[in-house]
């Protein structure tokens, strides 16, 4: 089988993925969900005209002349507003936030006044100032948040204030994780010789739980039909089950072979792709599978390539296709191969603000503590030409 373009196989793998069902969940449990309909205002904000500042409430025409002294007849405060009215050669003693009163049309400042006893004297002023209008922000009806957003602190804020106190949203995708491999052992155990540390289901489910996913930990499958056929039936609730190992073509990779029997349709197993070449990736009924490589660098780069648009797809995100940011090259790179080769890099700041990228030293897909120190991924198509130092380049942030 000739090996897919990553463009080919991330269009097969995001292929006819919906968003998830929505539910109603609790506004103060909203944050990083994303919007399944959209939101209108239950009211208008503000609901009355407000004062901007501290200070009095007068009529315009009663300050046309400066300095001019007015008779003080009350006071508004946010929450306990002027129940009257300003009339002629009158004003209200006014604070920030609070109901601009019957009559009154401007906003005198605090610093140009000074008070005596039951009179303020003017000393300056500006017609109309102020006053936020009714409404300024937004009026009841107005749609301000759609379908798809995310909702960060700025939206959940905006939520609040159109008086939501529950939100739609679309079901997080649950993604079973399951690690398969006689010599791989949970954390914390000791090690024979022959056996390492089952690490990667860690990175994984960070990844899933930032980027809006629930990660569903299935443990660790021997190198046996029956495991792992037994262990990914524990997961079978998943919207994706994700399998780690076991997606090459030796003796002993069998995620392939073992799910044949469940129902699995692959769709293909090698890509065009530095580090990633051995990818799995199939339906099983409704259920997607995403065998990703055994190596945790391979791994991890594969799930932020097609896991990630997948987990997209699913809580209904908002199409966000932009091209990859560029940066500038900080050495030379040398003629790519026939894959897409994802380098990892460092960057560092120019005065200019200008990002400049620089190729760890070495690439090896094992090597965790230099992905760890990585904060980009230097994109480079296949069988590109060699690149000189201080070329722009496309990268994939990781920060």
């Amino acid at each position: 089988m000739a090996l897919l373009s990553v463009a080919e196989a991330l269009a097969r793998v995001i292929e006819g993925l919906e968003p998830l069902e929505a539910e109603c969940v609790s506004l103060n449990l909203a944050s990083g969900r994303v919007l399944a309909k959209d939101l209108t205002a239950r009211l208008t904000q503000p609901p009355f005209d407000a004062s901007a500042m501290d200070g009095y409430a007068v009529r315009a025409r009663d300050v046309a002349q400066l300095p001019a002294t007015l008779k003080l007849v009350g006071e508004s405060a946010a929450g306990a507003g002027f129940k009257g009215r300003v009339g002629t050669g009158e004003a209200v003693h006014i604070f920030t936030g609070a109901p601009v009163p019957k009559g009154a049309d401007t906003i005198v400042i605090q610093e140009d006044t000074v008070t005596t006893n039951d009179a303020v004297l003017i000393k300056d002023a500006a017609p109309g100032r102020h006053i936020r209008p009714r409404g300024q922000d937004f009026r009841k009806g107005e749609t301000l948040l759609s379908a798809g957003t995310r909702l960060g602190p700025r939206e959940l804020m905006l939520a609040a204030a159109m008086n939501h106190a529950e939100l739609p949203v679309n079901r997080k995708p649950k993604i079973a994780i399951l690690a398969t491999g006689d010599e791989v052992m949970p954390v914390g155990t000791e090690l024979a010789a022959d056996q390492i540390v089952s690490s990667v289901p860690y990175g994984l489910a960070g990844l899933i739980e930032a980027r809006g996913g629930e990660a569903m930990s299935l443990g660790i499958a021997k190198d046996e039909l029956e495991s792992i056929v037994m262990l990914a039936r524990t997961g079978s609730a998943a919207d994706i089950l994700v399998t780690i190992g076991g997606a090459s073509v030796g003796e002993r990779d069998l995620v392939a072979s073992a799910l044949k029997d469940e129902g699995l349709t692959l769709e293909f197993w090698k890509i065009a792709m530095r580090p990633g070449k051995p990818l799995l990736y199939g339906r099983m009924g409704s259920q997607r599978l995403l065998g990703l490589p055994g190596n945790p660098v391979s791994a991890l780069i594969c799930a932020e390539v097609f896991l990630v648009p997948m987990l997209k797809r699913l809580l209904g995100l908002r199409d966000e296709s932009r091209p990859e940011p560029e940066a500038v090259l900080g050495e030379a790179l040398e003629a790519n191969g026939p894959r897409q080769h994802y380098i990892r890099a460092v960057s560092e700041w120019r005065p200019d603000g200008e990002r400049v990228v620089r190729p760890l030293p070495s690439q090896d897909s094992s090597l965790m503590a230099a992905l760890a120190r990585a904060d980009c991924l230097i994109l480079r198509a296949p069988e590109a030409p060699p690149t000189p130092a201080g070329a722009r380049v496309r990268i994939v942030p990781l920060d």
